[in-house]
């Protein structure tokens, strides 16, 4: 190996630099917060600005990912429905969740899709067992889930659910994670398109934990998979609406919100070829989901 080379050995969080972490104190509107987060994943697209972890809530929406199904809204006017342009079909988004936004450059980690999206199982999985609970990964139905014999024979329900798009190898959206949410809101759609199988979360399991103790622990295991954090500003700190998006509301209540040259990840299942290209159409067939 010549002099300054990296070992090929090392892995990207021995030598990335920090990535910095964000919390929203109070629930952020969901049209000002994609605003936000589309914004700034620019950022760091150029070069401008670091990665960011946003750790942030909703107000109760339905969102509508790429694969959607109209069918799937069981319930149309049980609360506002918001269709984005993350991977996926309908989920649910309100308080007692947690949703993390992460504006991450995947070429920089390599580039390979498949094994970014392992990591954040991994990560998610880590940080459930630190919290008394053990969340599993399944081919073909995307997220993070808990067995649940007492149910019945193979019952299983999601408490973490997976939703992204790069940009310019850039992630947007991310993860959710169910600590105590009102569950009865998910009657109203079909969950992730997944109809066989419940959600649940931290509290229906008895895993009782603060919010402010699932967000140590999703940070401390963030660490461990992926890079060190700095502490900074979040975006918005939550109930205010910017001006600068009320075209983005208007626009967001129509359509998906997608921009050539973004690659939306519906679920595990990637089309062989499309991992590493930056200019390809939406990909990933299947039961998509997660923050949008």
């Amino acid at each position: 190996m010549k002099p300054g080379q990296i070992s090929p050995r090392v892995a990207v969080r021995d030598i990335a630099p920090a990535v910095e972490w964000a919390t929203s104190p109070s629930p952020v509107d969901y049209p000002a917060a994609v605003h936000a987060m589309e914004a700034r994943a620019e950022q760091v697209a150029a070069g401008l600005e670091p990665e960011l972890v946003w750790l942030l809530g909703h107000p109760p929406i339905y969102t509508a990912g790429t694969s959607a199904r109209e069918g799937e809204l069981l319930d149309p006017g049980r609360l506002p429905v918001h269709r984005t342009g993350r991977g996926g079909r309908f989920t649910y988004h309100g308080p007692g969740q947690r949703v993390a936004y992460l504006m991450l450059d995947v070429k920089r980690r390599g580039g390979d899709v498949r094994a970014f999206v392992g990591e954040l199982e991994r990560w998610i999985i880590a940080a459930l067992a630190d919290l008394g609970v053990s969340g599993e990964t399944r081919q073909g139905r995307v997220g993070i889930w808990v067995r649940r014999p007492e149910k019945g024979a193979g019952a299983e329900d999601k408490i973490a659910a997976i939703g992204l798009r790069l940009r310019k190898w850039v992630s947007l959206h991310g993860i959710s994670l169910n600590v105590c949410p009102d569950l009865s809101h998910y009657d109203g759609i079909v969950p992730c398109g997944i109809a066989g199988h419940g959600v649940t979360s931290l509290a229906e399991l008895s895993a009782a934990a603060s919010m402010e103790v699932v967000d140590n622990v999703l940070r401390a295991q963030f660490e461990r998979c992926f890079a060190p954090t700095r502490s900074t500003c979040a975006p918005i700190s939550g109930q205010e609406t910017p001006a600068s998006v009320e075209a983005a509301e208007k626009e967001g209540a129509r359509s998906p919100l997608r921009k050539p040259g973004a690659q939306t990840i519906a679920c595990l299942y990637l089309v062989p070829g499309l991992e590493g290209s930056t200019t390809s159409p939406a990909f990933g067939t299947g039961d998509g989901g997660g923050p949008s």
